[in-house]
């Protein structure tokens, strides 16, 4: 079984909390046609591509090409009715594409009926922009979108008051996001191809999944901006008071959740065992690569040098993805190796299972063994570090414990595992985190059998490890079970695993 299989539920209920999926509700406009100004090739290509690239975003979307004022204002009007309808979690979007001009501080949409002598006939043959945000605030619902691709060029350069290129900034209500093809009093590019650069960026961009709609208009943006040489910077303002992506982030499987939540927990530990315990439980997941890369370079820190790369590398290669979950036997002699740290252990392990799941790591281990141990001129303590000072009192040796069987009740150890087996006590709660800083709620009272795959030859295999001189200090280390489990495998290998 794997480690922390049991964090499948625990993460899925932590994170399945799924907020109702909102209605979404969009206004698309394209006038190319006009009566009484230039014609624009793209603006009608334009509203079709991102009405389909808004449909598959799960838009309700209402198409208009070459709108008259009349069908302007009446579409308009409907559009805020509906988001009315929708309720305060109802998503709203209105686009642009067409002529658009400013007067007075004031922006202002041309159906292709519009035909102006005077300025002060805007009112009158035009659609103000300012009313289509009093529509969608109206509606009072928390996040509405209005994006104006409008800036392409002025029509009516020749009439007095109308002189000044692109739209005047507007102010977005609360709720709102707010953007321009180009920067506001600039003058947005038609293109040369089927479609404005700005369109095409921002169609492109509404597929991807899990970005807030202020980062996507960054990536627009930027694609603007190279796609047009400099020439045309979008531009935006939020008011936005929640998140909002037009594609949501994918959803997590259990599994998948569960090794998110694992990694979270894993991913800044200095401690090996804790990396290599993860790529136990998910050898084939997401975050292996990442994790095998940090047990690398945790495994060259801890030996002390550079791990052995091939020549031409600056880094060892990353083991192997593994093809299946490891054997018990290969855990074990994997974690007695890494518990000893001795180089025959791993070499142990290595004629064990030449092509196992662990077998990298135990070539970098082995090579900075070796390396460690051709630069070390003697490993083994001075006659004078091993007499005792004069006057200092020799140590007292440790206590014979009483043997330990595999099937009879300790009698010595924390008050948890006395008077049980050591079959009975894998099955028990851990008393500390399998993992440093690992939330009670995904350890505490779980079974240390979902942890590790615990047989009698695992277990042996483990034990006879603590029999070594080195392994003082592993054995003192503390364990979910408590140290004194580990004393108790230790006499269980002395006694041969009886």
């Amino acid at each position: 079984m794997r480690f922390f299989i049991f964090l499948a539920v625990a993460a899925t209920a932590a994170l399945a909390a799924a907020a109702r999926a909102e209605e979404r509700i969009a206004l698309v406009i394209g006038n190319s046609g006009y009566a009484a100004v230039p014609s624009l090739e793209n603006a009608g290509n334009d509203a079709r591509l991102v009405a389909g690239a808004l449909e598959a975003t799960g838009f309700a979307v209402t198409l208009m090409e070459d709108a008259t004022q009349a069908a302007l204002k009446r579409a308009v009007a409907e559009f805020g009715q509906a988001l009315r309808a929708g309720g305060a979690d109802t998503v709203g979007l209105f686009y642009y594409a067409g002529h658009g001009v400013q007067s007075f501080g004031a922006n202002y949409l041309l159906p292709v009926d519009a035909k102006l002598t005077d300025a002060a006939d805007l009112d009158l043959v035009a659609i103000d922009a300012a009313s289509v945000l009093r529509q969608m605030a109206s509606a009072r619902n928390r996040t509405n979108i209005v994006i104006l691709d409008a800036c392409r060029n002025n029509p009516f350069e020749a009439i007095r008051d109308l002189n000044d290129n692109g739209l005047a900034e507007m102010k977005a209500p609360t709720g709102t996001f707010l953007a321009y093809a180009t920067a506001p009093g600039a003058v947005a590019l038609d293109g040369t191809g089927a479609n404005s650069p700005f369109s095409s960026a921002l169609a492109a961009a509404m597929q991807t999944e899990g970005v807030p709609v202020e980062q996507m208009f960054k990536t627009v943006r930027n694609e603007v901006i190279a796609a047009t040489g400099g020439l045309q910077t979008p531009w935006d303002t939020s008011s936005l008071t929640q998140d909002f992506a037009f594609l949501p982030a994918r959803q997590l499987s259990p599994e998948e959740a569960a090794e998110a939540q694992v990694w979270e927990s894993v991913r800044t530990t200095t401690d090996p065992l804790q990396v290599m315990l993860f790529l136990r439980s998910f050898p084939e997941g997401a975050k292996a690569a990442e994790a095998r890369a940090l047990l690398a370079k945790l495994l060259s820190e801890e030996m002390g040098v550079d791990a052995v790369a091939p020549a031409g590398q600056d880094a060892p290669p990353p083991p192997r993805p593994a093809a299946a979950a490891p054997q018990d036997r290969e855990v074990a002699l994997m974690d007695a190796a890494r518990a000893s740290g001795r180089l025959e252990d791993y070499r142990a392990y290595l004629e064990a299972f030449p092509q196992g799941v662990f077998a990298e790591l135990a070539k970098i281990e082995i090579a900075g063994i070796e390396a460690k141990a051709a630069t070390d001129p003697d490993p083994k303590p001075s006659a004078a570090a091993a007499t005792p000072a004069p006057g200092a009192p020799a140590a007292e040796p440790e206590a014979e414990p009483a043997p330990v069987f595999f099937d009879r009740p300790m009698t010595e150890g924390a008050p948890e595992i006395v008077g049980r087996t050591i079959m009975e006590v894998t099955g028990l709660s851990p008393l500390y985190p399998p993992i440093e800083g690992l939330p009670e709620e995904i350890w505490k009272d779980k079974q240390c059998s979902s942890c590790h795959s615990w047989t009698r030859e695992a277990l042996c295999t483990q034990a006879q490890v603590y029999l070594g001189e080195s392994m003082t200090r592993a054995v003192a280390k503390e364990h979910p079970l408590g140290g004194s489990f580990k004393r108790n495998l230790r006499a269980w290998a002395a006694n041969d695993c009886r």
